[in-house]
């Protein structure tokens, strides 16, 4: 479990990714800092309909950037600023992102419910996305079955590249 601070930091630098997306119709996907030192990485990946262009990512950079050096969001010896797409199998976890991927292929993990005096398992499914409503994805699989899947229970999902 993060610390106060991390978290506190963590949720900072979201905010930050959020004002730098703000009013461009650009949705911040995910913000991360790896490394220590002089070998940190901020790497932040954005998303929109339609998917994004260089010109995005150039554009979410220069004004992300601008944003943390004039609040010292990162203090320390530097850091490495990078912005991109998600990618083609990109991961999914706030209601928004799924909401986005509606008609697509994922691929899903979650804690199923356990028998009572049993231990809890992970299953998984691969499906079509065919609906997200009231916290539940709903998935049909190639076989034709549906699938009901919480969101509060979702361990890991992808989208899925079809070719």
């Amino acid at each position: 479990m993060p610390s106060v601070a991390s978290q506190a930091f963590a949720n900072r630098l979201s905010e930050l990714g959020e004002r730098a997306v703000a009013n461009t119709g650009i949705d911040l996907v995910e913000i991360e800092l790896r490394g220590g030192g002089k070998a940190r990485l901020l790497r932040v990946y954005i998303d929109k309909p339609g998917g994004v262009t260089h010109t995005d990512c150039e554009l979410i950079s220069e004004r992300l950037g601008q944003l943390l050096d004039e609040e010292d969001a990162i203090p320390g010896e530097g850091y490495t600023l990078e912005v991109s797409s998600p990618g083609v199998e990109r991961k999914l976890s706030k209601p928004r992102d799924f909401e986005r991927v509606i008609g697509q292929s994922v691929r899903v993990a979650w804690r199923a419910s356990a028998e009572p005096g049993s231990r809890e398992t992970v299953r998984k499914v691969e499906g079509k996305l065919t609906a997200f409503a009231n916290g539940t994805l709903t998935l049909e699989t190639a076989s034709g079955e549906t699938v009901h899947v919480p969101l509060d229970q979702v361990e890991k999902a992808n989208l899925k590249f079809d070719w």
